[in-house]
């Protein structure tokens, strides 16, 4: 019994990274509110779920709130850049669906639509995390963003198939994800240290390779 209770034991380690992904779904929760910081957050939250996801966290706060300041600026013009993106893309199918172009022309917009908004959508999952991992230009963080997304192709869908789940299973099934429960306190960190697993992989051998090279 003192050894399943003791500091080093997996149950008390299994607890201690519960109680991590807990406090930093609030965090990101509460220092999204104003809406205009989530690109901040977002990048807050990829950074300290990738340091959960490899044990190198050690205060989730100061992790947290450390990596919001010092990226805010760059994840606050990418967020409002990703944004207008939506807008258009949304206005975009809106106008492609309402209007008449023929049944040619209309297949031909959807089909370009659907191939943008997946690209955006793949490039989105990957720019925060690598914002919160490398440092660059705006313009920088976009182009590698989109060339990893496009590099690294299962990585891309195997975190936008979790999201996307988590998403589907939160609509369809709301009882499931206790009608909202889960999100208030675990979803968005348990989905980002989820796929914090998979971004450091990739990210590991572009650190390494980097480091070899300034060596």
């Amino acid at each position: 019994m003192a050894t399943l209770f003791s500091a080093d034991s997996a149950l008390m380690r299994g607890l201690t990274r519960l109680a991590d992904v807990i406090i930093l779904n609030l965090l990101f929760i509460a220092t999204s509110l104003p809406l205009f910081t989530i690109g901040a957050s977002l990048t807050a939250l990829n950074f300290t779920a990738m340091r959960i996801a490899t044990g190198e966290c050690n205060a989730v706060s100061a992790d947290y709130f450390r990596s919001f300041q010092r990226n805010f600026r760059q994840a606050t013009v990418i967020w409002l850049v990703l944004l207008g993106l939506v807008v258009v893309l949304a206005a975009w199918y809106v106008v492609v669906t309402n209007l008449t172009f023929g049944s040619l022309a209309e297949l031909l917009l959807l089909a370009a639509w659907y191939v943008l908004a997946f690209n955006v959508a793949v490039m989105a999952l990957f720019v925060f995390p690598y914002l919160a991992s490398f440092e660059g230009s705006i313009r920088q963080v976009f182009r590698n963003a989109r060339l990893l997304s496009w590099k690294h192709p299962f990585t891309a869908l195997a975190a936008l198939a979790l999201i996307a789940l988590s998403i589907t299973v939160t609509v369809f099934y709301p009882q499931v994800t206790g009608y909202g429960l889960f999100w208030f306190f675990i979803g968005f960190a348990g989905i980002a240290v989820a796929n914090g697993h998979l971004f450091t992989r990739v990210f590991s051998k572009y650190i390494a390779a980097s480091a070899a090279e300034q060596t």
